[in-house]
């Protein structure tokens, strides 16, 4: 399945078996984390993960 990359707008190939929460690294850089609304797949990018630098 392709889905549109919501950064580059370019296609991303998405597994059929694909789960929500899976992350998927496209070539434009950037991660995006796979959401489900009902049988339609959508893809954000990637947000929340900082490094904290042990505070």
């Amino acid at each position: 399945m392709r889905v549109k990359c919501p950064i580059c707008g370019e296609p991303v190939e998405v597994p059929d078996d694909v789960l929500p929460g899976e992350l998927i690294d496209h070539e434009c850089g950037v991660t995006l984390e796979v959401l489900m609304d009902g049988n339609s797949i959508r893809l954000k990018p990637l947000e929340g993960i900082k490094e904290d630098w042990g505070e």
